[in-house]
C-alpha cells in the first residue's frame, strides 16, 4: 500500500525550482536544513525534480576540462589483479596475427596467411595448413585432385600428405565404408592401395566403353 503523498509549500518548490542543478544529495540537504522536513528523504526530492522536470543537466558524462578524481593517484598494488593484467608488448590470447594456427571443427589445422580474404578483404586469411606447405613444396594441386592424409590429420608436413585423383575419395570411406580416416595407420597403405586399383580398373571400362560412367 503507497503511502501519504509529500505536500510541499509554494515557497518550497519554488527553492527547490531555484536550486535544480545543485548535486540532489546537497539540494536534499539544504532543503531539510531550510525548512526543517525530516519527513522529506532524498528519493522524495529526486522525484520531485523529476516529475516537475526540474533536470540538472546532468548525464553521468565526464564534462570537458573536468580533471578525474583519480588523476596522478596510484592504484594500490593487488597480487591476484596483478597476475590478470596484460604486460608490456603482450598479445590476448585471441590474437589472429599472421602465422596464428587453429583447428577447423573437421579437425583439420588451419593456418592464416598473407592472402586476401574473398569474404572480407582483410589482408589475412585462413587456409588449410597441410595443403599450404604441399603447395609451397610442389606447386599448386591440379583439378580433379586431392590431398589425403596418410596418417594422423593433424601432422601437417607434406611427407604426411599423398595427392590421389578425387574419384578415389569416395572409395576411401564413403558409400563403400572402408572407414579409411578412422582406421588404424598400419592398414591405412592397404585400403589406398585397394581403392587406387579399383579406381584405375574403373578407368579402363570406361575408356573401353564410353557409355559407361564413373
Amino acid at each position: 500500500m503507497k503511502g501519504n503523498d509529500i505536500q510541499y509549500t509554494a515557497r518550497q518548490l519554488a527553492f527547490v525550482r531555484r536550486n535544480r542543478k545543485m548535486p540532489r544529495a546537497a539540494l536534499h540537504a539544504a532543503f531539510v536544513k531550510r525548512f526543517r522536513r525530516r519527513d522529506v528523504s532524498l528519493d522524495n526530492i529526486k522525484s520531485l525534480c523529476w516529475r516537475k522536470g526540474w533536470l540538472n543537466g546532468r548525464d553521468g558524462r565526464f564534462q570537458k576540462g573536468l580533471v578525474p578524481w583519480n588523476t596522478g593517484k596510484k592504484r594500490p598494488y593487488n597480487a591476484n589483479s596483478a597476475r590478470t593484467q596484460f604486460k608490456k608488448g603482450g598479445l590476448p590470447a585471441n590474437t589472429r596475427y599472421l602465422g596464428h594456427e587453429r583447428v577447423s571443427k573437421e579437425g583439420y589445422v588451419e593456418i592464416s596467411v598473407k592472402q586476401t580474404n574473398p569474404h572480407t578483404g582483410f589482408e589475412r586469411r585462413y587456409v588449410l595448413k597441410h595443403r599450404w606447405l604441399w603447395e609451397q613444396k610442389h606447386g599448386p594441386v591440379p583439378d580433379r585432385m586431392a590431398l589425403k592424409c596418410k596418417g594422423d590429420r593433424l601432422n601437417t608436413d607434406p611427407s604426411n600428405w599423398e595427392l590421389i585423383p578425387r574419384a578415389v575419395l569416395p572409395r576411401l570411406s564413403g558409400r563403400f565404408g572402408r572407414g579409411y580416416d578412422d582406421a588404424p595407420s598400419e592398414l591405412k597403405p592397404t585400403i589406398m592401395a585397394v581403392a587406387k586399383l579399383e579406381h584405375q580398373l574403373r578407368q579402363k571400362e570406361y575408356n573401353g566403353f564410353p557409355e559407361i560412367r564413373s
